[in-house]
């Protein structure tokens, strides 16, 4: 392309710090370095991780930067190196990278890879070097994709190439939220045909959540959240059963033992709230039942009472559904496209990158599954 090799000026949301509003800013893009991608934002959603870090997590000097990390875009440009992707490819920036090289890459048993940022920082940490500047400062970079702006610049083992023929403003959403939810069920818990399961939090994750249960072949699944208003929409994915935790004088894991002889053969927790990953556990029938954590926090320890585990429990956590991305992103678009896999029913709202900040008060307040944010045409 023309921009290749050249510094890209575009717009992005610039969150000069926490607990701010975005900010719609001219930034610089540099081009790729090595073994680097230049990627320009087709359509990026917000994701619950992008509102913990903005208003929750405690990293000292960690801002400014541009957040966002569930997206789908089209290759730019490439950097010395880089020979699996080419201008005009179809992708989905990777939180969690793939470099196949790793011990942990190499080995089927987990999606973890050394060379992967995490998502959400910590003090000590090394922070990968930015492509990105805005009035002489550089911003840093969420989760090294930063998708809240029209070009952004990711290494190779961070992007997985997708069919020419997904729509990119669908397809997004399979960079986090749906296969975190998906995945933690027939990945990670895995849900076999016959069984009965409960997920704990209907919000984009919880749903996908429930959708994999389904696509297991659970015969029951229990949809637990304190808004009604989010059962109707759980039936969608394969709900059977709502518990409204506020509607019961017990402690949920009572009522879900009492409903099912002695507590399901799965759970999985979407909320991040320690007590309730506690509970989950606590729902799972002894012998052999199987909770999984996906909720995100770092902000408090959780604890259980270890006759839980004693008894034959199995506690399990799973980050992004347990998908190594360059593998398990296109296999997830694929389905998508074979209509095995439901996506465009989390969305409920689209905006431009412009109505930002409109959209994370529709997720703060619960107003939203998924709202996509369309950056560029396609």
């Amino acid at each position: 392309m023309a921009t290749a090799g050249k510094v890209i000026k575009c717009k992005a949301a610039v969150a000069w710090g926490p607990n701010k509003p975005l900010v719609i800013e001219q930034i610089e893009v540099a081009p790729p370095q090595a073994n680097e991608v230049r990627v320009k934002i087709v359509a990026t959603s917000v994701c619950h991780s992008d509102l913990y870090y903005l208003l929750e997590a405690k990293h000292e000097g960690g801002f400014p930067l541009v957040l966002g990390h569930e997206a789908a875009g089209i290759v730019e440009s490439v950097g010395p190196g880089v020979t699996e992707f080419q201008p005009g490819d179809k992708v989905i920036p990777l939180f969690l990278s793939q470099c196949r090289q790793c011990r942990f890459c190499k080995n089927p048993k987990t999606n973890h890879c050394e060379n992967s940022v995490s998502l959400i920082p910590q003090d000590g940490l090394v922070i990968p070097q930015s492509r990105f500047t805005c009035k002489g400062q550089v911003l840093m970079q969420f989760a090294s994709t930063s998708t809240f702006s029209e070009y952004t610049v990711v290494k190779d083992i961070a992007l997985a190439k997708i069919d020419p023929s997904a729509p990119l403003d669908k397809v997004c959403l399979l960079g986090c939220g749906v296969c975190t939810g998906y995945g933690a069920a027939v990945n990670t818990a895995k849900v076999e045909p016959g069984s009965t399961c409960a997920v704990f939090g209907l919000g984009a994750v919880g749903l996908a959540a429930v959708m994999g249960c389904k696509s297991a072949g659970a015969k029951r699944i229990i949809a637990v959240d304190i808004n009604p208003e989010k059962f109707e929409k759980a039936k969608v994915f394969g709900a059977t059963d709502f518990v409204n935790p506020k509607d019961h004088d017990k402690p949920i894991n009572q009522v879900l033992s009492d409903m099912t002889n002695g507590g399901v053969d799965y759970s999985v927790e979407c909320t991040g709230n320690v007590a309730v990953m506690r509970s989950a556990l606590e729902s799972c029938v002894k012998g052999w039942g199987v909770s999984v954590i996906v909720g995100w926090t770092d902000m408090n320890d959780v604890a259980a009472r270890p006759i839980q585990l004693i008894s034959g429990r199995t506690w399990k956590g799973s980050l992004f559904g347990g998908f190594k991305g360059k593998d398990g992103v296109p296999q997830m678009v694929k389905a998508y496209l074979d209509k095995k896999v439901m996506v465009d029913e989390f969305i409920t709202h689209n905006m431009a990158l412009d109505q930002v900040n409109d959209a994370i008060e529709l997720m703060k307040h619960g107003k939203c599954i998924r709202t996509v944010l369309n950056v560029s045409p396609q």
